[in-house]
């Protein structure tokens, strides 16, 4: 099983979401081909209502803490209840990798 279906699972036996996507963003960014080190996930739960940003993004760090500790170097979270991403227009673009760099 790859890094990617193992959040993918986690997250989704932790979260019940409506929507999961768990996007590998490891090839925008300076790693070795075949790399899982960096996420984007858009997570949409109603385990999320009426919890402020920064306890979402908590709780599935918390979910997650084992990869965190190991290959996973970055992990973008866009989490969001039904209502919120009923009216959004989906989760934004990462911008591009910046090589460590600034430049």
């Amino acid at each position: 099983m790859t890094i990617q279906e193992e959040i993918t699972e986690a997250l989704t036996s932790s979260f019940e979401p409506s929507f999961l996507s768990v996007e590998n963003e490891s090839h925008r960014h300076n790693v070795p081909p075949g790399s899982e080190s960096h996420f984007k996930v858009t997570l949409v739960s109603q385990r999320f209502v009426g919890a402020r940003s920064v306890k979402r993004h908590q709780a599935v760090y918390g979910t997650l803490a084992s990869w965190l500790a190991g290959p996973v170097h970055a992990l973008a979270l866009h989490t969001y209840t039904a209502e919120e991403w009923a009216v959004s227009d989906g989760a934004p673009a990462s911008p591009d990798c910046r090589g460590g760099t600034g430049k």
